[in-house]
């Protein structure tokens, strides 16, 4: 068995590990309101956009298509892999790298497959295959649509220079606090919606249909990034919140079980040093 000393400081480690995590616990909790109104807030817009450009992308004809719906033979693919700065969050970095290591092996095996970080997670796990063209991992901090609308942009240009001929991007769709669902999604070229009876495809087009292409998709796109990576932000901090607080509760329970072992081992020491002086009195008397 230990000795007290030895059970004193792991005592005094696992409290000091014990604060630290419930601290950042409640930094993630207050940050994560903040962040799920923001993504609770942007879904119906980002859906509704996403539902006019695929609508509008199954009304055009050879002519007037779009240069971002373009389908060419898949030679070269992008995978746009959006994780965190930091760690700490249980398995939503691991998550995404392993979903997208199952793409570039398996989905995209014989293609030459690429990959751009959005987070620093996934830069340090897919630059040791060298297979990252570009980190911006710098735009977590500051997560604004302009910041967001660049990268975006380029992506775009990419697809239209004709680098790269499918970009998908993979994220943590937030759910709550608790739950991080895996998302893969086609960015470029853009998938148009299939003809059904049900859904109304005749639209009235005004000032005309080659200037709504032309401002419509790109702001879509642009908005499906920011989306992806707002969704991403949120789901980090509820899967850090949960993450913390089953470390905090496990902390608690080793601190408990030392502290019962401590004073088991002290009300043995000390029983100890009754019975040795007891058995001295003995000795003396006899």
């Amino acid at each position: 068995m230990a000795n007290l000393k030895e059970i004193r400081n792991r005592i005094s480690s696992v409290s000091s590990t014990m604060q630290i995590t419930s601290a950042m616990k409640m930094v993630s909790a207050a940050k994560l309101k903040k962040a799920q109104d923001a993504i609770t807030a942007m879904r119906p817009y980002s859906n509704k956009l996403t539902e006019l450009l695929q609508g509008l992308s199954a009304t055009l004809d050879a002519d007037s298509g779009s240069k971002y719906s373009v389908q060419r033979e898949v030679k070269n693919v992008l995978i746009v892999a959006i994780t965190s700065n930091r760690g700490l969050c249980g398995a939503f970095n691991s998550n995404i790298i392993k979903q997208t290591n199952a793409l570039i092996n398996d989905v995209y095996g014989d293609k030459n497959a690429s990959v751009l970080a959005i987070g620093k997670k996934a830069n340090d796990a897919f630059q040791k295959q060298n297979r990252v063209i570009a980190n911006k991992s710098e735009v977590f901090d500051d997560l604004t649509f302009d910041n967001v609308a660049e990268i975006a942009e380029m992506l775009m240009d990419k697809f239209v220079e004709g680098e790269f001929d499918k970009i998908e991007i993979v994220y943590n769709h937030f759910k709550n606090a608790a739950t991080q669902i895996v998302m893969t999604e086609q960015f470029l070229p853009i998938v148009p919606i299939e003809a059904d009876e049900n859904v109304n495809l005749d639209y009235i087009f005004e000032p005309s249909k080659e200037e709504i292409v032309e401002t419509l998709i790109p702001k879509s796109l642009k908005t499906q990034l920011y989306k992806g990576i707002r969704d991403s932000f949120a789901s980090e901090h509820g899967a850090r919140m949960t993450a913390m607080h089953k470390a905090t509760d496990n902390a608690t329970e080793l601190r408990d079980q030392l502290k019962l072992t401590y004073n088991k081992a002290r009300q043995a020491a000390i029983t100890n040093e009754i019975l040795e002086i007891v058995g001295g009195a003995e000795a003396l008397n006899n």
